[in-house]
């Protein structure tokens, strides 16, 4: 299935039926009297979170939805029959946007979780509630409200606990690879990783976390290079970030560097969330260039920096263990607050 993370639609929900003159006539009955109905209520935009969706695909050709309008009444205060919701189902993690893409309706974070984006409109009045004591056969009738329409943007954000970045050849596919059931494509050249992909992983039989892996940044990201920064929403949910950093490079410093320049560009809180720190294919080092370059790092950064390598799997189990401590410790503070 091909990954689709923004789509715009437009939606328009149902104007209310209208209301309607009629006067009751029976026989033996001499003053019969207003009896014309309401109309029936339109149908609401309903946006619902479900499970089995990781993609907007549904929306790429199917771009306009809109709800019936409601029945007209009728006489013998008849009101028209309401009209059937129109209901839009998207992955978890939607967020629906108005159409200047910065107004957020909804956030879709949960299973189950429905929010209405447009409103039927209310149905018009019959003859029969214009009925009073000085006016006893009235002979207007409203017409139906017009139900509410808008163009909006649906722009997922991956469901992640904690996400991987850096530069093109980092080594995070591998990485993803060797710490989960998640089967990406490798090669040895970048960009191999065209778009986010999940994996689980699980350290023991009660306890595991989601870890996205992200299309690699390349400097001037932020200005559109590369595939950009189009991806960094899918690790803004994320409680902390695993930053690898491709150590067979000679200048394993502004790789760092570069990367941090692009979070802080692209904004959305990445910059401050907690970080990890990882040199990567150590297989591919030297004992001198390990020792060196770890003590450029942390020169550099003022944090530690561990060594890992997804291929021999050297230091990714202690690895995925402070990630998950980190998970665990947001998750209660969120539980918390």
């Amino acid at each position: 299935m091909k990954f689709l993370d923004e789509a715009k639609i437009w939606v328009k929900a149902g104007d209310g039926g209208d209301g309607v003159v009629a006067f009751r006539r029976e026989r033996f009955i001499e003053y019969g009297g207003p009896d014309g109905g309401n109309g029936g209520k339109g149908g609401d935009i309903i946006v619902e979170a479900v499970e089995g969706l990781n993609t907007l695909i549904d929306f790429r050709y199917s771009q306009h939805f809109k709800a019936r309008k409601g029945g007209n009444g009728a006489g013998s205060d008849r009101t028209g029959a309401g009209s059937d919701d129109v209901t839009l189902k998207v992955p978890v993690g939607t967020v629906i946007l108005a159409e200047d893409k910065e107004t957020v309706l909804a956030d879709m974070t949960q299973v189950g979780q429905r929010a209405t984006i447009c409103t039927g409109g209310d149905g018009g009045h019959g003859n029969a509630h214009f009925k009073t004591s000085t006016n006893r056969a009235p002979r207007r009738a409203d017409k139906g409200w017009p139900g509410e329409e808008r163009w909006i943007w649906l722009r997922l954000k991956l469901i992640a606990d904690a996400g991987l970045v850096g530069l093109p050849n980092a080594g995070k596919s591998t990485f993803l690879a060797a710490s989960s059931a998640a089967k990406p494509k490798i090669a040895d050249y970048p960009f191999t990783t065209l778009n986010p992909q999940l994996g689980v992983v699980r350290l023991n039989a009660t306890e595991e976390f989601v870890l996205a892996d992200i299309p690699g940044l390349i400097e001037g990201a932020a200005e559109g290079a590369g595939l950009g920064t189009r991806f960094l929403g899918h690790v803004e949910r994320c409680a902390v970030l695993l930053h690898l950093i491709d150590g067979s490079q000679a200048d394993p410093v502004r790789a760092y560097e570069t990367v941090r320049a692009e979070l802080e560009e692209y904004g959305g809180g990445l910059a401050d969330k907690p970080e990890i720190l990882a040199l990567n294919k150590t297989d591919a080092m030297t004992p001198q260039a390990r020792a060196s370059r770890v003590k450029a790092l942390e020169r550099a950064t003022g944090r530690p920096v561990r060594l890992i390598s997804g291929v021999t799997g050297e230091g990714v189990p202690e690895t995925l263990r402070l990630l998950a401590d980190t998970v665990y410790r947001a998750r209660e503070e969120a539980t918390e607050a």
